[in-house]
């Protein structure tokens, strides 16, 4: 009898690296997870070491075969998904970084994509990108690091350096170097890859002094990338799928179709909205991008970013002490008074979507003497959900209403967050049936490579809908909340962006 198809995800996060092994139904059979340190040596900046990234990613791998059950000959195919933008730059020879890795949270570049938009080249690289000019993509991190890093720039001239997203540095590594490729999905977020012509743009590249043999080859998201070094995992195993974490929880949660919506919750929340063949053009300074690319057709997506969410209940961990664990919020934020007025604000790294302010910073607003911690993480979870609001308000005023959004993520593991998602957007909720949803579109997509789904009408027959979240609270008193979110955020946001 003919074994069951196996497959290995690589899910690296911006905090931890996970790896899970699936079977074609989508069930979860093993699974490791790893956190790994963040680095801020000034005010704004972010950075990871990439031999952290390299060295979680191997062991989470290792241990999620180990913890299924299974040995590396007999997973079939192996996807990577990855946190978006975060920039590497390497030498070809030694494979080594020349510099730890600029997170997509890193402001380093603030002033210099300020000064573009002030030189009036923002329509343009909009309408080739899809993005607004910011510094959270990869282009001016890049343009950073040729700048900054002593001899980077003569070397990457001379072809010596490779650049990619965490995805491409994964692969050259799981290769051994063999393969220096990305997919479309990861290429459309670096302010670099025109996505109307799918390939690289060569005035942006002159626009940022970016040679142009520093760049990967761009692939469809599934599709041959070659297979590990058996010396890495034990074996040679095939690596057939490619996306950015929120494009490849957008193909997890089987979003196929034209106005079907995803919100994942990380260390940031991204909301996804399928937007088809032709790429949708926001008057609510959303984001264009591909979504996936497969068999050379690409679909697109309206996408809104929020830089902070579970990175905020990190913060009341780790930087006040409020609470020892993410699973004591739900009782906490239950136990709050209700109406007790305080509204946080995570602009712990500037404001994302709608807003793109990179110096607004976060507050607590409405503090009186009977606030406690209880207040305070519930304030935290209800910013995760105006967030939310946000951006689905102005997918609507786009002329994208939402219906019913599909939520996932290690966050939305909290019921009683889910529930507060459904009462203050005034969304049914659905919640899947497998939450850890980038690392399943990671091992969709690899299996699709493979052939082991015939399309993607495949993968949407394994989503099941694990509990549905209807919305419970009064309209008058959602948008009471709402207003008061809003004149927070008005609080904390510079003359400038305002």
């Amino acid at each position: 009898m003919a074994k069951a198809p196996l497959l290995l995800a690589i899910d690296q996060g911006t905090t931890s690296t996970r790896a899970m092994v699936f079977d074609s139904a989508g069930r979860a059979l093993g699974r490791h997870q790893i956190e790994y340190p963040q680095h801020f040596p000034e005010d704004g900046w972010v950075e990871h070491d990439p031999e952290d990234i390299w060295q979680t990613t191997v062991t989470a791998c290792r241990g999620a075969i180990e913890d299924a059950g299974t040995i590396p000959d007999a997973i079939d195919a192996l996807g990577i998904t990855n946190q978006r933008e975060t920039t590497i730059l390497w030498d070809r020879e030694t494979g080594k970084a020349v510099h730890n890795a600029i997170v997509w949270q890193d402001r380093r570049t603030a002033g210099m994509c300020r000064t573009l938009i002030e030189d009036g080249h923002e329509p343009d690289i909009r309408a080739r990108t899809g993005l607004l000019v910011d510094a959270y993509f990869s282009a001016s991190k890049l343009e950073w690091l040729l700048d900054n890093v002593e001899g980077a720039r003569a070397a990457a001239e001379k072809g010596r350096l490779a650049f990619g997203t965490i995805d491409c540095f994964l692969l050259w590594r799981l290769t051994a170097g063999k393969v220096h490729a990305t997919d479309a999905t990861n290429a459309s977020r670096t302010m670099l890859f025109n996505i109307h012509t799918q390939d690289w743009d060569r005035e942006l590249l002159a626009r940022f002094n970016i040679p142009r043999a520093v760049l990967p080859e761009v692939r469809d998201c599934a599709g041959d990338f070659g297979a590990t070094d058996p010396d890495i995992l034990g074996a040679a195993i095939p690596v057939r799928g490619i996306a950015g974490d929120q494009q490849a929880a957008l193909v997890g949660q089987a979003c196929f179709e034209p106005g079907m919506v995803k919100s994942t919750y990380g260390t940031g929340a991204f909301v996804l909205a399928n937007a088809g063949t032709t790429p949708p053009v926001s008057e609510n300074r959303l984001l264009t991008t591909v979504a996936y690319r497969l068999g050379g057709e690409t679909t697109y997506a309206l996408e809104g970013s929020i830089f902070v969410a579970g990175a905020a209940v990190q913060w009341l961990r780790d930087g006040l002490g409020l609470i020892g664990d993410a699973e004591e919020t739900a009782d906490l934020a239950g136990a709050a008074r209700d109406g007790s007025g305080v509204v946080m604000v995570p602009a712990f790294v500037g404001l994302g979507a709608p807003w793109w302010d990179p110096d607004a910073r976060g507050a607590i607003l409405g503090l009186t003497r009977d606030t406690g911690r209880a207040e305070i993480v519930r304030a935290t979870l209800d910013a995760v959900c105006f967030q939310t609001r946000d951006l689905l308000d102005a997918m609507a005023a786009d002329g994208a209403p939402t219906e019913t959004l599909r939520v996932d993520g290690g966050m939305i593991a909290n019921d009683w967050l889910a529930q507060r998602l459904a009462d203050l957007t005034g969304l049914p909720i659905d919640r899947p049936a497998v939450t850890e949803t980038t690392a399943l579109g990671a091992a969709c997509l690899a299996g699709l490579g493979a052939g082991i789904y015939g399309s993607i009408d495949d993968i949407a027959n394994t989503w099941r809908c694990e509990r549905a979240f209807a919305p419970g609270m009064p309209a008058e008193a959602r948008d009471s909340r709402y207003a008061r979110w809003k004149t927070a955020v008005n609080r904390v946001r510079t003359e400038t962006a305002a």
